[in-house]
């Protein structure tokens, strides 16, 4: 059997949902092994081990790893590859800047974004924003992969009992250093986990009237807020809201896109949404032909009606 180690998300106290959904895409290539790289994350190591399907759970404790950059992570999992026959990373912005990292370091090809596993070195993965379904077959010894977390399910939290085991920490690279962080914090459910999703687009004018017309309605339905890029571009939200290739890529139970026209771009992070709720005054919007319910009208008037008899 193949044995697998894969990248915890973590906040240094708990797992990321992140991590759930590539412990399932992992455990159909072999022996799991979660790897908790952090500083003073015993806790997220002791939750990581509850994880059903993880075998045992590898903690790298030291003061190098406190931001998880990649510049020090990449190289000591490149050290721990030895005793693996794959490294399967979440396809998140931290698994996106580790993973080709390590790849490097081990002179093998990416298998990025992965949507199923066919086999023990075939996978499918996306192309063309998603129009197509490319099947791929890796020749490298080892194997560095990332996961598209929305294909798969995610594991249950417990159910494990995995051993913690720690492991030596090569410190320092001296390669980069932590300078600051800005993060957005909400009260709103984080996008990439949330149930239900509100999203606006260009037709919203400006960032005042997004506020007003969006975040109502997403508050009475507990939704987490989505933009499109071209509202992004516009300034009306920041860019952690952007839902799309170049964004975030979600599969919420409800998908409620309002003023978006539906590019291609858009459609590559969303279109595996449960249900899809467009809203959209052009009756010719692309994004109707993926939409489950599609409204045509003035989203000026419809979404505030809707969000009083909410």
């Amino acid at each position: 059997m193949a044995k697998v180690l894969v990248l915890v998300e973590h906040d240094n106290a708990s797992v990321k949902d992140a991590t759930l959904h590539v412990v399932t895409a992992a455990a159909a290539l072999g022996e799991v092994t979660a790897l908790v790289a952090g500083a003073g994350c015993d806790g997220a190591a002791a939750a990581a081990a509850q994880i059903a399907g993880v075998a045992k759970v590898l903690k790298a404790d030291d003061a190098s790893l406190t931001h998880a950059l990649p510049e020090n992570v990449a190289p000591l999992v490149a050290g721990l590859m030895d005793s693996f026959d794959a490294f399967v990373a979440p396809a998140t912005s931290n698994g996106k800047n580790i993973a080709p990292r390590v790849a490097a370091l081990l002179d093998v090809m990416q298998v990025s974004d992965i949507l199923t596993v066919e086999g023990p070195k075939t996978f499918t993965r996306p192309t063309y924003a998603g129009n197509a379904i490319a099947t791929v077959e890796s020749s490298d010894a080892k194997l560095v992969i990332t996961v598209r977390g929305t294909a798969f399910a995610k594991a249950d939290t417990t159910g494990g009992s995995a051993a913690v085991e720690a492991v030596a920490v090569q410190g320092d690279s001296g390669l980069a250093s932590f300078a600051g962080a800005e993060i957005a914090k909400s009260e709103r459910p984080e996008l990439t986990s949330a149930r239900i999703i509100v999203s606006g687009g260009r037709a919203l004018k400006d960032a005042e009237t997004f506020k007003a017309t969006i975040f109502p309605l997403a508050d009475k339905l507990g939704a987490a807020v989505g933009a499109s890029r071209a509202a992004v571009d516009a300034g009306y939200v920041p860019n952690d809201y952007q839902v799309g290739q170049t964004g975030k890529i979600v599969a919420p139970e409800v998908y409620v896109a309002i003023g978006i026209s539906g590019a291609i771009q858009h459609l590559a992070g969303m279109k595996d949404s449960k249900t899809i709720v467009a809203i959209n005054k052009d009756e010719d919007a692309p994004i109707f032909q993926v939409a489950d319910i599609g409204l045509v009208g003035d989203l000026f008037t419809i979404v505030p009606e809707l969000t009083a008899k909410l």
